[in-house]
């Protein structure tokens, strides 16, 4: 694990040296901080990092995590999930800013009917139209690339299919000046340092002795994931491994944050 974090910093430093572009600052002085998170399987409750992430803020942060296994920058929007943010950013109290951590793309890839998007055309549109949904309420958003599966080739390769999403993400928030966090990067590079017995280990349930050495992970349902072993959800040491990536890394994104994290 200490190679794996080792590797992973590195990438980290390079993500922030990429962040040249400041963001603008949180309303100041704010008196209470809300964080929304929306996503898919691997932020959500029970499956994925999220819970675990809102457990690094301060005790008196209000920390959403409105994650649906299953969604994609589309299905989330068409089963009116978004339409819940929204209503939620538009009820804010005064003195209180509130930041959405967004992370899509797992099921934004092809072969998933009502849920994958096209990566030159549609699934851009969909992050430049959240971005364009929150700026009005004087939410402040924080884009996230999609994190890693684990799934290694014969040779101890990790894949990463999931970059093409990740650059489409980097390029959205880029051209819209929106903070962005490259997990993506961060993930993998930690990911691969480790290898495939001790990424193993960060599943929801232990590996079967049955179960394949390598290959990729089954598809995403389009509910809460099972307990069951595989290469893309997380179970509680997973989920802290990945949600002390993303602490580490939301200061970089938005300074402001720091004095909210424990």
């Amino acid at each position: 694990m200490k190679k794996a974090w080792l590797a992973a910093l590195s990438v980290m430093a390079g993500v922030a040296q990429a962040q040249t572009q400041a963001p603008a600052p949180l309303p100041s002085p704010p008196s209470s901080l809300r964080v929304i998170l929306v996503g898919d399987s691997t932020m959500a409750t029970k499956s994925g990092y999220g819970d675990a992430l809102c457990a690094r803020f301060q005790p008196e942060v209000s920390c959403l995590n409105l994650a649906k296994g299953g969604r994609s920058t589309k299905s989330f929007r068409a089963e009116g999930l978004w339409d819940q943010v929204m209503a939620l950013l538009r009820e804010r109290r005064e003195g209180q800013a509130d930041v959405v951590l967004m992370q899509f793309g797992h099921n934004d890839q092809p072969g998933k009917p009502g849920r994958s998007t096209d990566l030159q055309t549609e699934f851009p549109a969909n992050l430049a139209r959240y971005i364009d949904d929150v700026a009005p309420t004087g939410a402040r958003l924080v884009m996230l690339t999609p994190l890693t599966r684990r799934s290694f080739d014969a040779q101890g390769r990790l894949d990463n299919a999931l970059r093409p999403w990740a650059e489409a993400t980097i390029r959205v928030a880029t051209e819209h000046r929106v903070p962005v966090i490259d997990l993506n990067a961060i993930s993998h590079a930690a990911v691969q340092a480790m290898g495939e017995a001790e990424a193993d280990t960060l599943a929801m349930a232990p590996k079967p002795i049955d179960a394949p050495a390598q290959g990729a992970s089954s598809p995403e349902r389009a509910g809460a994931a099972n307990p069951v072993f595989d290469r893309t959800h997380l179970g509680a040491k997973g989920a802290q491994v990945f949600s002390a990536m993303v602490a580490g890394q939301l200061p970089v994104a938005m300074p402001e944050l720091q004095r909210w994290l424990r």
